[in-house]
């Protein structure tokens, strides 16, 4: 919402800081962030001199998203002229480079003049920052010689809060990794559009980027597969082949965070009904189905906790079993589909689903459709987990055994 107060840490302190993890650890790379004050800013330069930190990414904080003043007009001066000089990387907002170079920075043209007079006072590498330009998110580096574009999509949200330090605390990692600067910039743009994606919505002003998105993604992987494989096991245990229908079954279990039908585990070749039991005709793998896939997808963006689905037989009696059962059922029609939807393959189920959450209070455990021509009629049961799905499913089976 806004800066309530700032508080200066004693020179003294930050020099104990510096000393204690240089004596001891070392350091491969080093970014700055809010400096505060000119004297912060000459320690933090004596200290980088005396320890030799060449590469050092500084980002210059000079205003918060709220608008207010972390930097006063004496550490600025400080900054171009004792920090610049030893940066490998200078990663400047449009405000903040407008300060830097003097001049208005509102266009591109004008980010390319401002990363020349930025470079001219000794930054290395100059990423001017354009995500206050609209349009896509483009950022702009130059490296004294040429310039190289970034661009992704921009993500419309107002939980941006620690952009700036995210994507600079990024690059100086990778840079670490011994990553080329631009190759680490490139990385940390992926990075840090993935942690916009997933932002926190916190309180009333500028919610936080998650930066713990991209590798909880990566981490869960191993948990998801087992997740399927033991719903599987679990669902081949009675005798409910019947729910299978003609088109066959297939259940899904999407990754945190998920980006597209790549992380969404189901199974190849689908669900199918052997002497009575559900058979699974292959192992579970990432992007098997892109149909369960696009319906999870769907269910995400309404809730982000509801992960998992799999898709068993229409029928009036099983439609009637789920709400004897007490679950929340939702439906939409397949003859109100638009044209253009039913043209574009693995569309229709993610304009089904969610027309279905449009009209649902709360979030479904049961969405169904009646089919239409070429279409077969189908109930998908949704959940946070394959556990959850697996049981409502169970459920169905016995009280409805054939």
């Amino acid at each position: 919402v806004g800066v309530r107060g700032i508080h200066e840490v004693p020179l003294s302190f930050i020099e104990e800081q510096f000393d204690a993890v240089m004596e001891d650890i070392g350091v491969d790379a080093a970014k700055t962030g809010m400096l505060s004050n000119r004297g912060v800013v000459e320690l933090v330069a004596r200290k980088v001199k005396e320890y030799d930190i060449r590469r050092l990414v500084v980002d210059p904080v000079m205003v918060a998203k709220s608008g207010d003043t972390l930097l006063s007009e004496d550490a600025r001066g400080a900054l171009a002229r004792d920090l610049l000089p030893l940066s490998l990387v200078v990663t400047p907002n449009l405000p903040e480079a407008a300060i830097l170079s003097g001049i208005d920075v509102r266009t591109e043209d004008d980010m390319k003049e401002a990363a020349l007079i930025i470079h001219q006072k000794g930054a290395r590498y100059v990423l001017v920052k354009g995500g206050h330009l609209k349009g896509r998110a483009m950022d702009l580096l130059y490296d004294g010689d040429s310039f190289r574009k970034f661009v992704v999509d921009r993500i419309q949200t107002r939980n941006t809060h620690g952009t700036g330090c995210t994507f600079s605390s990024a690059i100086a990692t990778l840079i670490a990794q011994g990553l080329a600067v631009p190759d680490a910039i490139g990385k940390a743009k992926e990075f840090l559009t993935e942690a916009i994606r997933y932002g926190i919505a916190l309180g009333k002003g500028h919610g936080p980027t998650n930066p713990y998105a991209p590798f909880a993604r990566e981490l869960a992987r191993y948990e998801v597969l087992l997740a399927v494989s033991q719903g599987l096991k679990r669902l081949s245990r009675e005798k409910i082949g019947y729910l299978v229908p003609e088109v066959r079954s297939n259940l899904g279990y999407a990754l945190p965070f998920a980006r597209g039908p790549q992380d969404v585990v189901a199974v190849p070749g689908r669900i199918t009904e052997v002497d009575g039991r559900m058979v699974a005709t292959s192992p579970p793998a990432f992007g098997a189905s892109q149909h369960v896939a696009n319906m999870i997808l769907a269910a995400m963006t309404r809730d982000r906790s509801m992960r998992s689905a799999m898709n068993i037989r229409y029928s009036p009696k099983l439609l009637a079993v789920c709400r004897d059962l007490g679950y929340r059922v939702a439906s939409f029609s397949r003859r109100e589909e638009p044209e253009e939807v039913k043209k574009r393959e693995g569309s229709s189920l993610v304009w089904g689903t969610k027309r279905a959450l449009e009209t649902a209070q709360e979030f479904p455990d049961i969405i169904y459709d009646e089919g239409d021509v070429g279409k077969e009629p189908m109930i998908r049961v949704f959940g946070k987990d394959p556990a959850e799905v697996v049981s409502k499913v169970l459920a169905i089976g016995r009280g409805d055994p054939g």
